[in-house]
C-alpha cells in the first residue's frame, strides 16, 4: 500500500492502450473488416474506431452499417462481424507488448484493481487468463455493459468512494464515464497527444504511477 497513491482505495483500469499496447492492432482488424468495402470505407472506420476509443465493437459496426452502408445491421450480421473481427484481432492482443510499467505496477500495487473495457467480457477473459494477468484484478468487465454502468456496479457492491476510486483511460469515453460517475481520472498517451480537456492529469504510460508526487500536478 505505501507504494501506491495514498488517497486512493481503489483503481480501475480500461484495457486496450492502458494495460496492453493493442490499439493499433484493434485499428487494422477494422480496416481489415471492412476492406471489401474499399478504401474510403477503411479510412472512415479506423478514424471513427480512433476518434471513439473505449466503446463496443458492435456499436462501431452499427456506425459503419448505417453511415457508411446506408442501411442498418442485422442481429446475425453483427454477430456475424464480431466473430471476424476476434479472429482479426485475438492473436494481436495475445501478443502485443505492455504499456511500459504497467506489468510492474500491477504486480507491485496493493489496491484493489478492476478493469472496465470495451471489449466483450469473455474475451477479455480469456485474455487475461492468456496474458497471465486475471490474478492482479478483483473483478473484470467488459461490453455490453458501458464502462458508466460498470463503474457503478463496481462501486455500489464493493462500497468504494468515487472520489477515492482512480480511472485510467486513454480515450474520451474513459473520462465521460469517469466524470458521470464522480470519479478522479488519469490519461495515458502514449503518442504525447492528449485527446482530454485542458487540466486532465495525463501521463505517457505507467511507470510513474507509483509515484505519490505525480498528484497534484496537473498537465494541459
Amino acid at each position: 500500500m505505501s507504494d501506491c497513491l495514498p488517497p486512493l482505495t481503489a483503481i480501475i483500469f480500461d484495457f486496450d492502450g492502458v494495460i496492453l499496447d493493442s490499439v493499433d492492432v484493434k485499428t487494422h482488424a477494422f480496416a481489415q473488416l471492412v476492406a471489401p468495402h474499399g478504401p474510403d470505407a477503411v479510412r472512415r472506420m479506423t478514424d471513427y474506431h480512433r476518434a471513439n476509443g473505449g466503446i463496443s465493437r458492435f456499436k462501431k459496426f452499427e456506425w459503419f452499417a448505417r453511415e457508411v452502408l446506408g442501411r442498418e445491421l442485422s442481429g446475425d450480421e453483427s454477430s456475424a462481424m464480431g466473430r471476424q473481427f476476434e479472429n482479426l484481432a485475438l492473436d494481436g492482443v495475445l501478443n502485443a507488448p505492455f504499456i511500459a510499467g504497467a506489468r510492474e505496477f500491477l504486480g507491485s500495487c496493493e489496491l484493489p484493481l478492476f478493469v472496465a473495457s470495451g471489449t466483450p467480457e469473455t474475451e477479455l477473459h480469456h485474455i487475461l487468463e492468456r496474458r497471465g494477468l486475471a490474478n492482479f484484478f478483483r473483478e473484470a468487465h467488459g461490453s455490453p455493459r458501458t464502462k458508466t454502468k460498470i463503474i457503478r456496479d463496481l462501486l455500489t457492491r464493493h462500497s468504494l468512494d468515487p472520489e477515492k476510486t482512480l480511472f485510467v483511460g486513454d480515450a474520451m469515453t474513459d473520462f465521460h464515464a469517469a466524470t458521470e460517475c464522480g470519479l478522479p481520472f488519469l490519461g495515458i498517451a502514449t503518442d504525447g497527444t492528449s485527446p482530454f480537456p485542458p487540466g486532465t492529469a495525463l501521463l505517457p504510460d505507467l511507470t510513474m504511477l507509483r509515484h505519490p508526487d505525480l498528484w497534484g500536478r496537473r498537465m494541459a
